[in-house]
C-alpha cells in the first residue's frame, strides 16, 4: 500500500508542475523547432524531464526517509548530477567530450562509491568472479551503454516515456517483493513521475523530455538494472523470483534501446559515417514510414519489449547460454522482418505515385520511359521528408 502512495504522490506532483513548466518554456522559447530530422510540425517545448525529476524527488523526500536510503545515497547524488548534465545540454549544448566527462563522474559515483556494479559473470562464457578493476570498467561500460541507448530512443511522442514506465514498474515490483525498499521507492517514484509526464507527452505531445529527461531517466534505469542483476544473482538457488539467466534478464529489460543503438551504429559505420551521426534509421522512423502513427509505434515497441521480458520469465530456470541466444534471435528476426516490410511498403507507395525517376532525361536530352525505380532501405534512411 505504501508504494501505491509513492506512485500517487509522484503522479500528482508531476501532473501539477508539468503545465507550469510547459508555459515557462513556451515563453522562453526553449524547445524543438520542426524541420530536418524532427518529425513534429510545430514548436514543442522540451526539458520535460524537469517535471518528472521534481515529481520523483518529492516522492522520495516524503516517503523515502523511513527506508535505509544511505545504501543508495551515491546513486541519488549521481542521478542529480546527470540531471544537471542534461539540463545544461538542453540550455547550452555541451561538447561531446564534456558531456561524456559529466556522465563518467556520475557513473563513477555509482560504480565505485555506491558499489553498484557487476561483480561476477556467473559462469557465462566460462567467466566467474571479476577482478575489482575489471568489474569497475565493465560496469561503467554497461551503465554508459544503457544510459546513451535510452537517450537515443527519445525521438517520438510517448516512446521513451512508455519504455521507462514499463522498466521502472517491473523493477519496482521485483524490488518490493524482495524487500529492497530503497530501490523500490526510487523505482516507483520515477514510475509515477513518468506517468504524469506521459499525460502531456502522448501524441500529440505538448512537451518533450529532452536530454534533461532522457539522460536522467536512462541513467537511473541503467543503474537500477545493474542493481537488479546483482541482487537477483545473490538470491538462493530455487528462490521463486530468482532468474538464473542473470544477464539475459537485465538485457531483456532494456532490449529495445540496446537493439536500436546497435542497429543505428552498425548502419552508420557501414556507410562510412560516425556512430553518433544523426539520421533517420531508428526503428521508430521505419515504423512511421510504414504508415503507423506516433501512439501506434510507441505501443507496438512497448508490446515487443514486454514480449521479450515475458520470454525470459518463461525461461527463468535456464542459463544465459540458452536464454541470451534465444532473445537475441527473436530480436534480430523481428528487426530483419521490419526491414523487409518497410521496403515492401515503400515500393508499393512509390508504384502508386508519378514515376519521377523514370522521366529523367537521357544523354540525348530525351525523356527516359518505362524505367522502374529501385527502392532500398538506404534510399530513405536520411530523407528530409517529415513523416509525421
Amino acid at each position: 500500500m505504501l508504494f501505491l502512495f509513492v506512485i500517487l504522490t509522484s503522479l500528482a506532483v508531476g501532473f501539477l508542475v508539468m503545465p507550469i513548466i510547459i508555459k515557462v518554456l513556451w515563453r522562453a522559447k526553449i524547445g524543438d523547432q520542426p524541420g530536418g530530422r524532427k518529425i513534429h510540425k510545430k514548436f514543442v517545448p522540451s526539458m520535460g524531464g524537469i517535471g518528472f525529476f521534481i515529481a520523483a524527488a518529492a516522492a522520495m523526500a516524503i516517503w523515502g526517509w523511513q527506508f535505509p536510503l544511505p545504501d543508495i545515497r551515491y546513486l541519488l547524488g549521481a542521478i542529480g548530477l546527470m540531471f544537471i548534465v542534461g539540463l545544461r545540454d538542453d540550455l547550452v549544448e555541451l561538447k561531446a567530450s564534456r558531456k561524456l566527462l559529466g556522465q563518467l563522474v556520475a557513473v563513477a559515483m555509482v560504480v565505485v562509491m555506491g558499489d553498484i556494479r557487476i561483480r561476477d559473470l556467473h559462469g557465462f562464457l566460462g567467466i566467474g568472479e571479476l577482478h575489482l578493476f575489471v568489474s569497475y570498467g565493465f560496469s561503467a561500460f554497461v551503465l554508459l551503454a544503457l544510459t546513451n541507448a535510452f537517450n537515443l530512443i527519445d525521438g517520438l511522442d510517448g516512446l521513451a516515456g512508455s519504455t521507462g514506465l514499463v522498466v521502472s514498474g517491473l523493477l519496482g515490483t521485483w524490488f518490493a517483493i524482495q524487500g529492497l525498499e530503497s530501490y523500490a521507492v526510487l523505482s516507483f517514484s520515477f514510475f509515477g513521475g513518468i506517468l504524469g509526464f506521459l499525460i502531456f507527452n502522448w501524441h500529440p505531445a505538448k512537451i518533450f523530455m529532452g536530454d534533461t529527461g532522457s539522460l536522467t531517466l536512462g541513467f537511473t534505469l541503467g543503474a537500477l538494472v545493474v542493481a537488479f542483476m546483482e541482487s537477483n544473482a545473490a538470491l538462493p538457488e530455487g528462490s521463486s523470483w530468482r532468474f538464473n539467466p542473470v544477464f539475459s534478464s537485465g538485457i531483456a529489460l532494456m532490449i529495445y534501446p540496446l537493439y536500436d543503438m546497435a542497429r543505428v551504429f552498425t548502419r552508420r559505420i557501414r556507410r562510412g559515417q560516425g556512430p553518433m551521426t544523426p539520421d533517420k534509421s531508428h526503428v521508430h522512423h521505419f515504423l512511421m514510414r510504414m504508415g503507423l502513427k506516433h501512439n501506434q509505434v510507441a505501443l507496438t515497441l512497448v508490446f515487443v519489449q514486454i514480449l521479450i521480458v515475458g520470454a525470459v520469465v518463461l525461461m527463468k530456470d535456464l542459463s544465459d547460454h540458452i536464454v541470451l541466444p534465444v532473445i537475441s534471435a527473436i530480436t534480430l528476426g523481428l528487426g530483419f522482418r521490419l526491414d523487409q516490410i518497410a521496403v515492401k511498403y515503400v515500393k508499393k507507395k512509390v508504384s502508386k505515385e508519378p514515376n519521377v525517376l523514370a522521366n529523367s532525361k537521357n544523354s540525348n536530352g530525351s525523356m527516359k520511359g518505362n524505367q522502374k525505380s529501385k527502392v532500398s532501405i538506404k534510399d530513405f534512411e536520411n530523407t528530409p521528408i517529415n513523416y509525421n
